[in-house]
């Protein structure tokens, strides 16, 4: 049912909006974000083939030809967002960059309307823009003095662009694959591809201490795995540019997580932005109902 899907897209960026926790932990260990990025695909990874090596499944077996789907969604999506993403938050503040990372709803729009023929509705142009002024409240751009380059702005947009392909490959792979296969193979392509480009000290990691190995853990099960696999089962029933405009939530989530653990300040103008979110989901789910 729809509203089962959408109950797991809203899931999966609650656990999406918890990574805070365990970012700022390594983070303060001195690991680089390359580092997490690898870290979190490695754990990913184990956590997601252990229950498939232990029950003997046959959802690791994947056609060749269809490697592609999951370099979509491990390399040019997971890898290269993370590497936008990361390249904005030191090129401009980091509400901009968390704002041009949300703008991947329309790109998902865009894409879904080439891709899939996804209708772009009215009701899913106010869903966006009450989205985009949501997350620019969130993220406290507003109220702020803003710079930003040109070569921010293109990695800000890239982070979009990339985080919107994993609901573009994933809508084409769960056609063929079941969720668990999808986020699989997404985490061991995402780990082939970041773990060169995390230049490790071997002796270092073999030393890594116990709050670093429980955010590693962290990383990769509750804001992985979990995640990556709710979200790729809600793509079975809900089309591309819904599910990524449900996703938002994840600002929420990383705002409440700021204020409860980190005692961030939460004004009336991320509230407002906040509640802009949360009219955007509540757009999309009455267009349904009437429509169910």
């Amino acid at each position: 049912m729809k509203t089962k899907a959408y109950l797991y897209i809203i899931a999966a960026a609650v656990c999406w909006g918890l990574i805070g926790l365990f970012v700022r932990t390594l983070a303060a260990h001195g690991f680089s974000s390359m580092q997490m990025v690898a870290l979190r695909s490695l754990a990913a990874a184990i956590c997601v083939t252990l229950p498939l090596l232990r029950s003997g499944s046959t959802a690791l077996r994947i056609r060749l030809r269809d490697l592609w789907l999951f370099v979509g969604t491990g390399i040019c999506s997971l890898v290269f967002f993370n590497y936008c993403y990361f390249n904005a938050m030191q090129q401009t503040s980091l509400a901009v960059a968390a704002l041009l990372l949300y703008t991947a709803p329309v790109f998902v729009m865009l894409m879904s309307l080439l891709c899939f023929g996804e209708a772009f509705t009215r009701t899913k142009a106010l869903a966006l823009l009450l989205t985009f002024s949501g997350c620019a409240c969130v993220t406290g751009v507003f109220g702020s003095s803003v710079t930003l380059t040109l070569s921010g702005l293109l990695y800000g947009l890239g982070s979009g662009f990339g985080y919107a392909l994993y609901s573009i490959f994933g809508k084409y792979a769960v056609r063929k694959y079941s969720s668990l296969t999808i986020t699989a193979y997404t985490f061991y392509l995402a780990l082939a591809a970041s773990w060169p480009l995390a230049d490790f000290d071997y002796q270092r990691l073999a030393a890594i201490d116990l709050p670093s190995i429980v955010s590693v853990l962290g990383l990769g099960l509750l804001c992985a795995v979990l995640p990556y696999l709710l979200y790729t089962k809600g793509l079975e029933q809900v089309e591309a540019g819904q599910a990524s405009i449900l996703a938002t939530i994840e600002p929420f989530v990383a705002a409440a997580v700021g204020v409860i653990f980190f005692e961030e300040t939460l004004t009336p103008v991320k509230i407002i932005g906040m509640g802009l979110i949360f009219a955007a989901i509540a757009v999309l789910n009455c267009r349904r109902a009437k429509k169910g």
